[in-house]
């Protein structure tokens, strides 16, 4: 763990409600704030909830620079585990890289979850540019930051300011296995993506569509929100229709 100073805003989430239990995870430099309306929305429908700081994020990014994806699945594993010991039913959701991290924990523990809902799920980048930085000799140690993609104005998400260079490997190589691993998922998905990503190429979310196993599976476009979709117009409907997932299938 870091014992680096985390930025006010960039809490874990913790509560305990019923035997029903939600996973949530943030994205790639970004923090928990980005997903702290849906957390605390479902913390607030009587559920339990854990949403924990993902390694490296949410203090510097040089900090962020040294965790690896293996760092990032061990906090999702870990979070699962404190699910486990208070409810007997569980489902996941998150933003992003938490969106991926959601799919690799289902397909990781295809028995394990009731209900999965992605939300700008990254598995495929689509970006050769940022492959070719992955193993580049030169590669700088930052890139411009990817935060704050928000139709709304006025909305900031804290997320850092740069992109360390060194974990972009890690992010790549996480969206490769999950999509390899996406076959491996039959839990009921609901697969959430904005019309206009300007960070996740919204063509992720029917490549979801078309790999994952479930039986039952719905593809829910946002016509009001960036890739920031949590924070954005659409985050009451975000809430809404998530709420009534794990409600129907609890």
């Amino acid at each position: 763990m870091s014992n680096l100073q985390v930025l006010p805003g960039a809490e874990p989430l913790y509560s305990v409600g019923s035997r029903t239990g939600v996973l949530v995870s943030h994205g790639f430099t970004g923090t928990p704030q980005s997903m702290r309306f849906l957390a605390e929305g479902i913390a607030h429908a009587g559920y339990t909830v854990a949403m924990p700081r993902l390694k490296g994020h949410g203090t510097t990014p040089a900090d962020m620079a040294a965790a690896t994806a293996a760092d990032w699945t061990a906090d999702i594993v870990a979070a699962m585990r404190w699910l486990e010991e208070r409810c007997d039913t569980l489902f996941m959701t998150g933003l992003s890289m938490g969106g991926t991290l959601t799919l690799w924990a289902a397909g990781q523990f295809p028995d394990r979850f009731a209900g999965i809902v992605p939300i700008n799920a990254a598995v495929s980048i689509d970006s050769p540019d940022m492959a070719a930085l992955a193993f580049a000799p030169d590669a700088p140690a930052e890139l411009p930051g990817i935060g704050s993609d928000i139709k709304a104005e006025g909305v900031k998400e804290l997320a850092y300011p740069v992109t360390p260079v060194p974990a972009i490997k890690h992010l790549i190589a996480l969206g490769a296995v999950t999509q390899f691993m996406l076959p491996r998922i039959k839990c009921p998905a609901l697969v959430i993506h904005s019309r206009e990503d300007h960070v996740v190429p919204p063509r992720n979310g029917e490549l979801i569509m078309g790999a994952i196993s479930s039986a039952e599976k719905e593809l829910l476009w946002l016509e009001n929100s960036y890739h920031v979709a949590t924070l954005d117009n659409d985050k009451e409907l975000i809430l809404e229709r998530t709420l009534a997932f794990i409600k129907k299938h609890s």
